[in-house]
């Protein structure tokens, strides 16, 4: 089910168990897919819940310590560079999701879901589009898998600093596609994605070139 409401209160949902979810990380060229679930406690609100994207660092830093204190549950889940490789980005989003949602301690009656589709799984599930800046649970969700994704792309970052992770956590920014010719290929590199594969193949050939020479 798809819902495109202005706005949307947590808890509008008369008798439902609610956990927001949403996904970080599906644009760039490395690094793991993110996803978060998160159930808030209507007796400890948290003031500032937003679209992550729309915060500073160290809002949303902030807030993230704040939801795993206050939160009735939440739950941070990830899929790997090559499951994204095998069953392309949207499904990775999509089993990222659903593995957040059941590492869940608490079991919701019903999933909120940022976009427009929602993964497949036991509980009942909604798709709210911009949800990450309607519902304040889905905010929650947005802020916890934007902070756990940024953590580990600066721990990539200590592994390979010649890509800059650091800076561009990523994304096809022009500093990270010059790296990327600079240096090749990196193990953390997702490469199913046009620029990586691009590179991988060009590669591949100037090899084989190369050989055709020196026969």
């Amino acid at each position: 089910m798809k819902s495109d409401t202005s706005s949307l209160p947590l808890f509008d949902y008369a008798d439902e168990l609610i956990c927001g979810v949403d996904e970080a990380g599906r644009g760039p060229l490395a690094g793991a897919v993110f996803a978060a679930a998160v159930i808030l406690d209507p007796a400890k609100p948290i003031a500032g819940l937003r679209d992550s994207k729309k915060l500073t660092e160290a809002r949303r830093d902030s807030l993230a310590e704040q939801i795993k204190a206050d939160a009735l549950a939440w739950s941070i889940a990830q899929c790997s560079e090559s499951e994204i490789d095998k069953l392309n980005i949207l499904q990775a989003s999509m089993l990222a999701m659903r593995r957040a949602i059941e590492g869940l301690h608490v079991i919701p009656t019903l999933a909120l879901i940022d976009g427009n589709r929602c993964p497949v799984m036991p509980i009942r599930s909604e798709a709210i589009v911009k949800g990450d800046d309607k519902v304040p649970a889905i905010s929650a969700a947005s802020i916890l898998a934007k902070t756990a994704r940024d953590a580990a792309l600066m721990a990539l970052h200590i592994e390979y600093p010649q890509y800059g992770f650091d800076q561009h956590k990523g994304y096809p920014t022009p500093m990270h596609l010059e790296r990327l010719r600079m240096h090749g290929v990196s193990p953390v590199h997702r490469k199913s994605y046009a620029p990586v594969r691009e590179l991988i193949e060009a590669a591949r050939i100037e090899v084989r070139d190369n050989n055709l020479r020196a026969s």
